[in-house]
C-alpha cells in the first residue's frame, strides 16, 4: 500500500477507536443530569443510586474517550500535514474553540462533579452534571463543524501567493447547512445509542431477577428518551440525506447505486451493484419516483447517476452503497426495538425475548453510527475537502514503512484500551449498584 491509503487505514483505526466512547459520552451525560435534577427535585435516594451507579459507567468510558481522542489532532500535524498547511487556518481554529473552550469546561466541570459528593451543595453538583453535558456536546459540535468545512467548503477565501485557503468568514463556517445536518444527526444517534445501553444493562439484571426494582426504574426511564431519538434520527437522517443530494451528488448516487442521470428515479429495494460494469447486477422491487422524491421532494426531480461524473471523481461504491443499507436496516431494527420497549416498560415482568434481544443489541447502535460515518467519509473521497483539496495531495511526505509501523503501533494500542474499556463497562455493569 502507498502513504495515502496507509494514513487514511491509520486515521480509520484512531477514529473508529475513538468513537466507541464518544456517543456514550454524549447520550449518558444528558440522562445523568436528568437523572440527578430528578433526585434534587424530588429528594428521592433512590435517584441518587441511579446517578452513581450510571455515572461510574460514564467516568470509565470518558476517561479512555479522551485516551483515544488525543492522538488524532497529532495525526493531522504527522499524516497529513500538507493538508493542515494548505486548510489549517480554517480547520486549526475550530478545533482549538474545541480545545480550548469545550473540553476543558466539560474535563473541569467532570471532576467537580465526580468528586463533589458531600462537598459542594445539591444545587452546585446538579449544575456541574449539566454543564459536564453541555459541554459534551459543544465540543461535540466544533468537531463536526470542522467536519462539515471538509464535505462543504464555505467561508474561504484561496491566496494563491501563500498556496493555501485561508478563513474569510467565520460565520458561513459556523452556520455551515452540511455541518448543522451532521451535527443534528449524530446528536440523535448517540442519545439513542445511550437509551440502548442503559436499555441493554438493565434488561441483563431483569432477566437474572437482580435488582429489578432498580433497573425497572432505569429501563422505563431509558424507553421513551430511546424512541424519541430513534424517531429523531431518523428525521436528522432523511433531512441530512438531502443536504448529500444537494452538495455531493455523487455520494447520493454511490449511496444508491445510481449509474443513470435520469427523472422520476424510482428506490429499488433490492441491488446489487456491478462498479466494473458501471451498472447494477440486480434491481428488483421499484417504487417509482421514491428516490428523486427523497432526494429533492419531487417525484419528477432529476437525479444525477455516477456515469455523469469523471471515474477520479468518483467515491467507491460498494462500501458507501453496502454501509449505507446496513445502517438504515440496523435504524429500522432499532426502532422496532424502542417501540416494543415503551409498550413493555410498564409490565412487571416485561418480555423475556424483548429483554434477551435488547442485551444482545448493545452493539448495534455502534456499528450503525459507524457504518454511517463511513459513508459520510469514504462517500467523499476522493476528496479530503469536497471540491477543493485531494486526499492524494494532503498526505505528508513520510515513508510507507514508517507509516505502517505507526498503524500497527496503534492497533495494538488501541486493541488493548478497546478491552480494557468493554472489560470494565461489563464489569461494573455486572455488579450492579452499590449498597
Amino acid at each position: 500500500m502507498d502513504a495515502v491509503m496507509l494514513s487514511r487505514l491509520q486515521f480509520a483505526v484512531a477514529v473508529f477507536f475513538h468513537f466507541i466512547f464518544v456517543p456514550l459520552t454524549l447520550g449518558l451525560s444528558v440522562l445523568l443530569a436528568w437523572m440527578e435534577t430528578r433526585y434534587v427535585k424530588t429528594g428521592d435516594e433512590a435517584w441518587k443510586k441511579h446517578v452513581k451507579f450510571w455515572g461510574k459507567l460514564f467516568v470509565i468510558n470518558f476517561t479512555l474517550g479522551v485516551v483515544t481522542g488525543i492522538t488524532l489532532e497529532f495525526q493531522f500535524g504527522t499524516n497529513w500535514s500538507r493538508y493542515s498547511e494548505y486548510v489549517g487556518d480554517i480547520f486549526g481554529s475550530l478545533l482549538a474553540i474545541e480545545a480550548t473552550l469545550a473540553f476543558f469546561l466539560e474535563s473541569t466541570f467532570l471532576a467537580v462533579w465526580h468528586f463533589g459528593w458531600n462537598r459542594v451543595s445539591k444545587k452546585t453538583h446538579l449544575l456541574s452534571i449539566w454543564l459536564v453535558a453541555l459541554a459534551s456536546n459543544l465540543s461535540a459540535l466544533w468537531i463536526i463543524l470542522a467536519n462539515g468545512f471538509m464535505q462543504h467548503p464555505v467561508g474561504y477565501m484561496v491566496n494563491e501567493g501563500a498556496k493555501r485557503a485561508e478563513l474569510s468568514d467565520f460565520w458561513a463556517v459556523l452556520s455551515n447547512d452540511y455541518a448543522w445536518g451532521m451535527y443534528g444527526h449524530t446528536l440523535a444517534g448517540s442519545w439513542a445509542l445511550a437509551g440502548f445501553f442503559v436499555m441493554g444493562v438493565s434488561a441483563w439484571h431483569l432477566l437474572r431477577g437482580s435488582k429489578t426494582e432498580f433497573f425497572r426504574r432505569s429501563f422505563s426511564m431509558a424507553a421513551p428518551f430511546t424512541l424519541v431519538m430513534v424517531f429523531l434520527l431518523c428525521l436528522t437522517g432523511h433531512d441530512q440525506g438531502k443536504n448529500v443530494a444537494k452538495f455531493q451528488p455523487a455520494k447520493l448516487a454511490a449511496m444508491e447505486s445510481h449509474w443513470e442521470t435520469a427523472k422520476n428515479v424510482p428506490f429499488y429495494m433490492l441491488v446489487l451493484p456491478n462498479e466494473a460494469q458501471e451498472s447494477n447486477s440486480v434491481e428488483a422491487i421499484g417504487i417509482p419516483g421514491l428516490m428523486s422524491w427523497l432526494a429533492f421532494q419531487d417525484t419528477k426531480a432529476e437525479v444525477k447517476g455516477l456515469k455523469d461524473f469523471p471515474r477520479q471523481d468518483r467515491p467507491p461504491v460498494a462500501p458507501v452503497f453496502w454501509s449505507f443499507r446496513i445502517m438504515t436496516g440496523i435504524g429500522g431494527l432499532l426502532a422496532l426495538l424502542a417501540i416494543a420497549a415503551v409498550f413493555q416498560r410498564r409490565r412487571e415482568t416485561p418480555c423475556p425475548c424483548l429483554l434477551k434481544a435488547l442485551v444482545w443489541n448493545i452493539p448495534l447502535p455502534y456499528v450503525c453510527l459507524a457504518l454511517g460515518w463511513t459513508v459520510a467519509e469514504v462517500g467523499r473521497q476522493p476528496w479530503i475537502v469536497y471540491g477543493l483539496m485531494r486526499t492524494s495531495d494532503a498526505v505528508s511526505p513520510v515513508p510507507s514503512g514508517d507509516i505502517a509501523i505507526s498503524l500497527a503501533a496503534f492497533i495494538a494500542v488501541y486493541t488493548v484500551l478497546g478491552i480494557l474499556d468493554i472489560y470494565l463497562l461489563r464489569k461494573y455493569a455486572v455488579q450492579g449498584p452499590e449498597e
